[in-house]
């Protein structure tokens, strides 16, 4: 375990903080994790983690909690707030004469986790908040303040990052490719990546002798669309060929894959003639092969 301390004026990501309360903050590292916490002069201090994230649609919780050493103090209210490009925005109150408020749009999705907080005689030490169906505009740095009597405010900061998982699919462009004699490039397979935060990386694994193009899409709501397409020139070498589109999203790996279904026309072989052929030999033979899609099923011969 170590312990690093930072100066209360430094720069907060995604906002600044009014702290003329808080003389100093400190982060207790325990393994991985992060415990951000402001001490006050007489030793009451504001837990919480210094970052947390979530995916879009599932449950996060906001840790909160206040420890009070002696001298003791009376927690007359706490607010959590939204800030967010300098502007702060109540999210939930938990105040012991008049209880706990939710505010609009939180309401339905932000809870206190603990019952304790929501009983007619609260306690308010611990006031985590959890969020449900997490979405993208919950994204923000979010503070639990405290006040106190006599000892005043006491506050601390979490910052909350939002990830949104794409929806990833590849595709033919087209049911049919067609081999064509003037040997025209054409757009065989796209790979699409939607909706992704961040954004996907979209590599392709082939043997086809082809290049991909590559379309990013940055959508208003701070997600990215990542687009892919590969092209080749269709031939009777293309035909049944794999073709495998890889998508890396954070640390997954998705791969998606499709055989070329390539028609073309007939190549016509005739075989058996050895350039030895004389009157009256016997058992000799004339084959003829074509090799096409779709198969060919009529032959004729012809002098």
């Amino acid at each position: 375990m170590c312990q690093r301390q930072q100066d209360a004026g430094a720069p907060r990501p995604l906002g600044s903080l009014a702290s003329s309360h808080i003389p100093k903050t400190s982060i207790m590292v325990i393994g991985d994790t992060e415990i951000d916490f402001t001490v006050a002069g007489d030793g009451q201090m504001v837990q919480m983690d210094s970052t947390k994230s979530g995916f879009v649609g599932s449950q996060v919780e906001l840790r909160c909690i206040f420890s009070n050493s002696n001298p003791p103090v009376k927690i007359s209210q706490v607010t959590w707030q939204k800030l967010l490009n300098g502007t702060k925005q109540n999210v939930a109150i938990a105040n012991p004469a008049l209880g706990v408020s939710v505010l609009s749009p939180f309401k339905e999705r932000v809870s206190f986790k603990q019952a304790a907080v929501r009983h007619r005689t609260p306690s308010l030490e611990d006031t985590t908040i959890v969020f449900s169906n997490l979405q993208l505009s919950d994204e923000a740095a979010y503070i639990c303040e405290y006040t106190t009597f006599p000892a005043g405010n006491r506050e601390n900061m979490v910052n909350l990052t939002v990830f949104a998982r794409p929806l990833t699919r590849m595709t033919l462009t087209t049911p049919t490719i067609v081999a064509r004699p003037q040997k025209r490039k054409m757009t065989v397979a796209t790979c699409l990546s939607a909706n992704g935060k961040p954004q996907s990386v979209i590599k392709w694994d082939t043997r086809l002798k082809g290049e991909a193009t590559f379309q990013e899409t940055r959508n208003a709501n701070g997600t990215v669309t990542v687009r892919s397409n590969y092209v080749v020139v269709p031939s009777r070498e293309t035909h049944k060929q794999k073709l495998t589109c890889i998508v890396t999203y954070r640390n997954e790996r998705i791969t998606d894959s499709v055989v070329l279904n390539v028609q073309y026309e007939p190549e016509v072989k005739i075989e058996g003639f050895d350039g030895n052929w004389y009157l009256n030999r016997q058992n000799v033979q004339l084959t003829c092969r074509a090799d096409a899609n779709p198969p060919v099923t009529i032959y004729q011969w012809k002098l």
